[in-house]
């Protein structure tokens, strides 16, 4: 007797999110889906094209989402699901080495091969190791850390994310070189005592947790540009800063690119600040999302020194019956090659296009608010000024994203539905799509102008 297979598809977004309530944790698969910080059913997706989204009702929306970061070409991109196509012809995986991963290997390093104004060659990581998420990814790099020093401490930034591993999910203690304490059920205080947490983009603080904790502190982790705390970029020399005050106390640095990689710049974040004069040595950085083309797949790269103490080399281990998986590394190397110097010519001028008119419109109605950018990423802040710690992106009118999110929804345009979060355009956001997302910006800006806290 079938119990729960209704053998019907849902045809209304409330009754997908009834379904699933029933045979899932909250109706959604991954938290900030279920539309708790927005309110309001969640929307689910059933097919998309291009920069669009449809729904389960047959609603196309323009997508400012994108997957959150992989759909760099759009969705459905034709070179991207012909690859896709022709890996799954061959097999969905075997548990076993193929060339397709070291293809995608070679990609990657050569993106993150730049010449200088000198002639000299500058490599932001000489190997790299291919898993399937960017949590393991990042768990993986911190795991290496500790075992090519020897320490036990790990530094990390409030507001950042890297994943949901234990050691990862801490929240700050009481003084700026305290550690840290759980910030997830099921974590325990042991766990989280070896993550230390720091302001973003505090000098002092950097300093004072490497002068009490220095000798015992394995790695400082930071997102390139922090993402998930809406978006806030590093001050200048900022990662800089980080890997010299880390490499003087015999710490390592990790990047995590997991959002950043191959969007800024063709050679991701680390690129970008290559441009822009000021260049940090990573020893390990960590990417997601475009790697994989929108498959799970997800990889850490760095010095050949450090990746060398991973399995089968060294005694760290780390392994994957899905890592390198042919179907993914296909998918991600067809995004890579698709992803020429066009499309980072094209994602920030439209990024720009659609957030310069969000912006007017809001001003219009004497809505308080700033646009903060990491290359073609950005998000909107209900506050006067850029913020630039998780303070100062907590410190803002937060009840106004509701109605404007939902405003723009029912305007058939897809944000991410938390303020903290970053928004996302493709090469496939035409000036079609920007006018929609624009006719759409007045009665959204309407919406958050009458908006009012809450009680």
């Amino acid at each position: 007797m079938t119990r729960f297979i209704s053998g019907r598809t849902p045809t209304t977004n409330a009754e997908a999110f009834e379904r699933a309530l029933v045979v899932t944790p909250g109706g959604v698969n991954s938290p900030v889906r279920a539309f708790r910080s927005v309110g309001g059913t969640p929307v689910f997706l059933a097919s998309g094209h291009g920069p669009y989204v449809v729904d389960v009702e047959g609603t196309e929306y323009v997508d400012l989402v994108g997957q959150w970061g992989p759909a760099l070409l759009g969705h459905a991109h034709p070179g991207v699901i012909a690859a896709a196509r022709a890996a799954v012809e061959k097999g969905l995986g075997f548990g076993a080495a193929s060339t397709g991963e070291v293809e995608l290997a070679e990609l990657v390093l050569d993106r993150l091969t730049l010449t200088g104004p000198d002639g000299a060659e500058r490599r932001g990581i000489e190997k790299l190791r291919l898993v399937s998420t960017g949590t393991e990814a990042t768990m993986t790099a911190i795991r290496l850390a500790r075992g090519a020093t020897g320490r036990p401490l790990l530094v990390k930034f409030a507001g950042h994310y890297h994943g949901h591993s234990d050691s990862l999910l801490s929240e700050a203690g009481s003084g700026i070189a305290t550690l840290g304490i759980p910030g997830s059920a099921g974590i325990t205080p042991e766990t989280a005592a070896q993550t230390i947490v720091i302001p973003y983009n505090d000098e002092e603080a950097l300093a004072e947790v490497f002068a009490t904790h220095g000798d015992r502190i394995a790695a400082v982790i930071t997102e390139a540009a922090a993402a998930n705390m809406g978006v806030v970029p590093p001050k200048p020399g900022f990662n800089k800063l980080l890997g010299d005050t880390a490499h003087a106390h015999g710490a390592l640095l990790i990047v995590d690119e997991v959002m950043t990689g191959f969007r800024s710049t063709a050679a991701g974040w680390w690129g970008l600040e290559e441009r822009e004069g000021v260049p940090y040595d990573a020893d390990l950085m960590t990417f997601g999302k475009i790697i994989g083309g929108g498959l799970p797949l997800a990889g850490l790269g760095g010095r050949a020194e450090i990746l060398d103490l991973l399995a089968p080399l060294g005694p760290v281990y780390q392994a994957g019956t899905l890592s390198g998986n042919p179907v993914a590394v296909a998918t991600g190397a067809a995004m890579l090659r698709g992803a020429g110097p066009e499309v980072y010519e094209h994602l920030p001028r439209v990024a720009h296009e659609i957030a310069s008119g969000l912006s007017d419109a809001l001003s219009a109605e004497g809505v308080a608010h700033t646009v903060a950018w990491a290359g073609s990423q950005f998000s909107i802040f209900f506050r006067d000024s850029a913020p630039q710690n998780y303070a100062e992106a907590q410190a803002q009118d937060v009840f106004r994203f509701g109605p404007y999110f939902h405003a723009m929804l029912e305007h058939g345009v897809s944000l991410p539905p938390s303020v903290y979060e970053a928004w996302f355009v493709s090469a496939a956001h035409d000036e079609r799509a920007v006018e929609r997302v624009l006719a759409a910006a007045v009665p959204a800006a309407k919406a958050a102008a009458a908006a009012l806290p809450s009680a």
